[in-house]
């Protein structure tokens, strides 16, 4: 068992192991045997989405001066790989359904909030149901925002969704709550009832799952947390207090929501925990409020602040550990990857390339390129594509930007200011514009 379930078993609730322990047998189960998901070959995947949470407020990242506290976030590091060049798009919609779908939000349609994901895109969930021959229960517990339609979610083939449609919460202690279609009040703070859903429903599952657990947090409207969920402290929670330095309660809602995915880990088994992966991350950058080291700009802009967010994978079968990983990787990969972890032997469909062998070998063959964008009104986007060592972009105005994100990783030169580029920054610049017709031919 690796560092990561060691650490994860030793903080297990000792109420939660005498009625979990599946080396428990009773002359019940002897003469009726239930199927044990946990013994399966194929893994649990929980893939954990925080909700505007950069580099800069995550642990495990140069950027930024203040972190959150993080423990269990900063064990799945330290057990695992933490990737530095993920890009998502610059807003929450359209990296969600970057994901379910694998494609770019250009050709589902979904290139900025409020738009709805079409029923006609195969989902993830779908994705998985036929490829594997139904082997996986799945569930959407949290944040939707691909649809303002209860039933959507399930729709697109989620056996079971409880959570929000929206794109944030008006208050985090009292809120809407959507089972299945069917809407109720909920006043128990937002990120410990999304945490209480996924225990009950991992608790109730007989063969292996696929949970997409998405949590509000760090989203608006910054607020103090339960004291006990953070350190951040006795802060004032006044509006005035808030709005002046919003940093501190930003972190204190990030801490929250790492406290709370440690309690859904202390209640399940040690066998579970050892055959489940665990991915964590961001689905765009920190809201400028509270952003720390970005020169122009971050959430809602294709700049590095906006679209290159934080990811963790940590768990089963994941062999490299404590290491970090400078491959290029796109919100769309996840389509493609989780289904190869699931069984599929399909490696690259749709936008979506997956990047399973760089869990275990660092010499895997990678993305050259990577794409994102965010629509600015029904016909034009902020669009922007880079390869390893360059960036280009072209904003809504017409206006460009080449950037060499080696030499200037905050993108404080735009080379295309220069009367005259270098032939390397000029090739480059071809390069990437080529690959960018390719694209969307």
């Amino acid at each position: 068992m690796n560092n990561f379930l060691l650490f994860l078993s030793s903080i297990v609730l000792m109420t939660a192991c005498s009625s979990d322990d599946p080396t428990i047998t009773t002359p019940e189960i002897i003469s009726q045997p239930t199927p044990d998901p946990v013994v399966s070959d194929k893994p649990n995947i929980m893939l954990i989405i925080a909700d505007d949470m950069g580099l800069d407020a995550t642990p495990g990242y140069t950027i930024g001066t203040t972190k959150p506290n993080m423990p269990n976030l900063q064990n799945m590091i330290s057990t695992g790989i933490t990737f530095n060049n993920v890009w998502a798009n610059p807003t929450c919609s359209p990296t969600r359904a970057s994901i379910i779908t694998g494609k770019y939000g250009f050709r589902t349609g979904v290139t900025k909030v409020g738009i709805e994901l079409p029923t006609s895109e195969t989902s993830l969930q779908q994705y998985l149901d036929t490829e594997t021959a139904s082997a996986y229960s799945n569930a959407v517990i949290g944040k939707w925002h691909l649809s303002s339609t209860k039933t959507h979610p399930n729709t697109m083939g989620v056996d079971y969704f409880a959570g929000f449609m929206r794109g944030g919460l008006s208050d985090y202690s009292n809120w809407e709550l959507t089972t299945n279609g069917i809407d109720s009040n909920v006043t128990t703070y937002a990120t410990s009832k999304i945490t209480d859903l996924a225990i009950d429903w991992i608790k109730d599952q007989t063969k292996p799952w696929f949970l997409w657990l998405a949590y509000n947090a760090p989203h608006t409207p910054f607020h103090l947390p339960p004291t006990n969920l953070h350190t951040q402290g006795a802060l004032p929670t006044d509006n005035a207090s808030i709005n002046a330095n919003p940093l501190p309660y930003y972190m204190a809602m990030i801490e929250a929501m790492d406290t709370e995915l440690g309690r859904l880990l202390n209640t399940m088994s040690a066998a579970q925990k050892e055959n489940t992966i665990f991915i964590f991350i961001g689905d765009n950058g920190t809201p400028r409020k509270v952003g720390q080291g970005y020169t122009n700009g971050t959430k809602d802009t294709v700049y590095e602040g906006g679209v290159n967010v934080p990811m963790v994978i940590a768990g089963k079968n994941i062999s490299r550990k404590n290491v970090t990983e400078d491959a290029l990787i796109n919100t769309t990969d996840l389509f493609a990857t989780i289904a190869n972890l699931a069984g599929s032997t399909t490696t690259e469909i749709n936008d979506s390339k997956s990047f399973k062998d760089l869990l275990t070998d660092s010499n895997a063959n990678t993305r050259s390129f990577t794409y994102t964008e965010v629509g600015r009104d029904g016909t034009t986007s902020d669009y922007t594509i880079r390869n390893t060592s360059h960036k280009y972009i072209k904003f809504a105005d017409d206006k460009e930007a080449l950037f060499h994100l080696i030499n200037d990783p905050l993108e404080q030169t735009n080379l295309l200011d220069q009367l005259i580029l270098s032939t390397a920054d000029a090739e480059a610049k071809d390069v990437l514009l080529a690959e960018l017709a390719r694209i969307k031919k």
